[in-house]
This record gives C-alpha cells, sequence and structure tokens, in this order.
C-alpha cells in the first residue's frame, strides 16, 4: 500500500449512488476492494509499460445496501494494462481495464497466525 502525505482528498463517506465516474469509448475505471484498516491509505496504479506514470486516489468507506466496504476509485483511465502499486517500489497485480467499463479488484487480506 502506497501511504502519502496528500490531504488534499477528503475522507468522507460517500453514501449510495454518489459516485459518478468518467469512462466511455477508450476510458475505464477500476474500484480496489481493501480491507476497513487501509481507510485513509493512498493506493496508486500505473500503466504496465509506464510506472512513472501514477495517480492515486484514497480508500474511503462505501455505504451500501447491507453495510460498510472500504475501496478506492480511479476512473477516467484510458484502456490498458495497469498496476496495483502495494507500496512505492512492489507491484501487487496488474489488472485490465477496458474502455466503457470498472474494472474491480480485491485487495489480499493478510492472513494471521
Amino acid at each position: 500500500m502506497t501511504v502519502g502525505a496528500h490531504h488534499h482528498h477528503t475522507l468522507a463517506p460517500s453514501g449510495q449512488g454518489t459516485v459518478v465516474l468518467n469512462i466511455g469509448r477508450n476510458i475505464g475505471a477500476m474500484v480496489i476492494h481493501t480491507p476497513g484498516s487501509l481507510h485513509g491509505h493512498e493506493i496508486e496504479v500505473s500503466p504496465v509499460d509506464d510506472p512513472a506514470k501514477r495517480t492515486h486516489a484514497a480508500v474511503r468507506a462505501r455505504y451500501v445496501r447491507g453495510g460498510v466496504l472500504w475501496s478506492v476509485v480511479i476512473d477516467s483511465l484510458p484502456a490498458g494494462r495497469y498496476a496495483i502499486w502495494r507500496d512505492p517500489v512492489s507491484v501487487l497485480a496488474e489488472v485490465d481495464v477496458s474502455g466503457g467499463a470498472v474494472t474491480e479488484y480485491e485487495w489480499p487480506i493478510p492472513v494471521t497466525v
């Protein structure tokens, strides 16, 4: 997880139906579902072939029917393959973003022994 000192994102929870996404012909979006323990952390993504071109968003509470989910929502992504960064130097996963669609990814929950 990339933890940033950026404070320009609101960490206030979003209500039902309050997220508007910019997606279209060649532009998609990504939703990364996370454990609640990551609330407030910023998650970075980048095109796989251009890791320096990163964008990020903060993990926020999302109130949905039946409870609360924590997630990152990143829209306006040109279609392609993206890296999800665990921290500034480690890629957690790679996912495909398609134009006009929303790609979902589930952040792994650490196993405790």
